[in-house]
């Protein structure tokens, strides 16, 4: 625990009384401050921003912006120990039990709530090592997507994760056993092939473009013909591709235009 001193916690759940209920429980513990509530996703990424909680007690089920969509909101260097607080059944929760990250099963009692703090303290004391920022990123990595298309790139660094989101990525190219993920004037290096990435991505916004090429197709900005039947394909951030032969008809059926 840093310091020995209080652990900062914030509570975000859509219905009042459940906040109510964590924040008595959590009045009974010295070393634990609540530092706020939040109602809605929204509100939890602007106070989580400003505050920097040690610790988030996370709603999973919320309108507009469920607990997991707060998570691909969050900055790395705001991202603090996470409990998530769900009334998802048992079968659901393997996900969460394969990270080892915790989580309150509603209605859950004082007892299930005591073994959760135990674990959180341990796990704020082990951040140094970032095992908990790694669990977090594998929970994330391994969720199934809502529109079953891949949403974000988990980027590990040394002592660091970032969290790419796909609507970010400019374009990706092959690098042996890795591809550079290219998102504005970034690049991230990701251990996947080509080919097991392309399968993972939105054929309506991604489109491969060469063996070692898969393109954004609304960071497009123009096609111009060059030798053999191949295209230099320009992006708006002025990044120069190319469209090889052999990849003409996904591009083509993307734009509704034969490409000679």
């Amino acid at each position: 625990m840093p310091d020995r001193a209080r652990i900062r916690a914030l509570i975000v759940d859509d219905e009042p009384l459940a906040r109510e209920r964590l924040a008595a429980l959590l009045e009974a513990e010295p070393d634990i401050e609540c530092v706020g509530e939040c109602g809605d996703g929204r509100s939890a990424v602007a106070t989580i921003v400003e505050k920097s909680p040690d610790l988030v007690f996370l709603d999973v089920q919320m309108p507009e912006m469920d607990g997991f969509a707060v998570l691909e909101e969050l900055p790395v260097d705001r991202m603090p120990v996470i409990v998530f607080v769900t009334a998802f059944d048992r079968y659901a929760l393997r996900a969460f039990d394969a990270h080892a990250l915790d989580y309150l099963l509603k209605p859950f009692d004082r007892d299930r709530f005591i073994d959760t703090l135990e674990r959180v303290r341990a796990s704020i004391t082990g951040r140094a090592s970032g095992e908990t920022d790694q669990r977090l990123a594998a929970l994330l990595e391994n969720l199934a997507p809502r529109s079953g298309y891949l949403q974000r790139f988990v980027i590990r660094q040394t002592n660091r994760i970032f969290f790419v989101k796909i609507d970010e990525v400019d374009w990706i190219e092959a690098a042996g056993n890795y591809l550079q993920i290219h998102a504005g004037k970034e690049t991230h290096l990701v251990r996947e092939t080509m080919h097991g990435i392309e399968g993972r991505l939105d054929p309506a916004k991604f489109v491969r473009i060469h063996r070692s090429t898969i393109v954004a197709v609304e960071r497009i900005k123009e096609l111009r013909p060059w030798f053999h039947g191949e295209y230099v394909v320009i992006l708006k951030d002025g990044a120069q591709l190319t469209l090889s032969r052999g990849f003409k008809d996904g591009l083509q059926r993307i734009i509704g235009e034969s490409l000679k």
